[in-house]
């Protein structure tokens, strides 16, 4: 379970813009600079560091400047904590359907059916 609601909590306000998707994306192929994040995004580069600080605030992003270049990483355990999260969820749907889906398949249920 999670540790930190809080945390996850950033995670997924931070997720839930599509330009720091875009960039969660481009991520996880590799670091990058931030000139290369904000290479196909349409804003400006003060922009794009104001969403690049949403993600390292919300832990799916570390930063590191090498000189005068800062350079973005994906943080993994970041992204298994949320996708962590996801899967609770959808493994507890998954067995009420299944549940839901063996009582309606039974041939005396209460439905009167079958």
């Amino acid at each position: 379970m999670l540790h930190d609601p809080a945390q996850l909590d950033l995670m997924f306000q931070a997720l839930a813009d599509p330009a720091r998707r875009q960039m969660v994306d481009r991520l996880s192929r590799g670091p990058a600079s931030v000139s290369q994040l904000a290479e196909p995004l349409a804003m400006s580069l003060s922009a794009v560091v104001q969403h690049l600080n949403v993600l390292e605030a919300s832990g799916l992003v570390r930063t590191e400047k090498l000189g005068r270049v800062r350079t973005c990483q994906i943080e993994p355990k970041a992204l298994r904590t949320a996708e962590h999260w996801i899967n609770e969820r959808r493994l507890t749907w998954e067995r009420r359907l299944d549940r839901l889906g063996a009582f309606l398949a039974e041939p005396n249920n209460e439905t009167g059916e079958n």
